[in-house]
Formats: structure tokens, C-alpha cells, sequence
């Protein structure tokens, strides 16, 4: 998402939840949210984390010290 972010890997946005979260991104990046979100949840291709653990789901809290991150999911058997 770098090519929206102008290069920047790191971004500090404020928000309660991954999801206020994506929503600060997208109002300062446009088409942030488009690639991290389809019909309301988060892509079935991503996982989000916050402070290094799964998160479950664009409701989960978050503080204002907390990092968050958007990582392609792994799965298998």
C-alpha cells in the first residue's frame, strides 16, 4: 500500500478499533480501505494484528500506544 502512502511504511492514525483505524487511513489515504476491507469485514486474505496478536475482527480495541498491523493470512492443514 505504499504506492497510497506516498512511500510510508509506518502511520500513526487515531482511532478505538481496527476499524476506526481503516477508517482514519482511508480519510488521509483514499483507497486504503478498499484494499484491506470487502463487504464490511476485514479481506479473507488479511489478518490484522494488534500489539503482535491476532486480532477478531474490525472491532477489536485498541490503544493509543498499540501498533497495528495488516499481514497477508496464512492457512493451511
Amino acid at each position: 500500500m505504499r504506492d497510497l502512502t506516498g512511500g510510508r511504511d509506518v502511520i500513526a492514525v487515531e482511532g478505538k478499533t481496527v476499524g476506526a483505524l481503516i477508517d482514519a487511513l482511508e480519510r488521509r489515504y483514499p483507497g486504503v480501505k478498499s484494499r484491506l476491507c470487502r463487504e464490511g469485514k476485514l479481506d479473507p486474505g488479511l489478518s490484522a494484528h494488534v500489539d503482535g496478536r491476532t486480532a477478531r475482527g474490525l472491532h477489536e480495541p485498541v490503544t493509543e500506544e498499540s501498533e497495528v498491523q495488516f499481514l497477508p493470512a496464512i492457512a493451511g492443514g
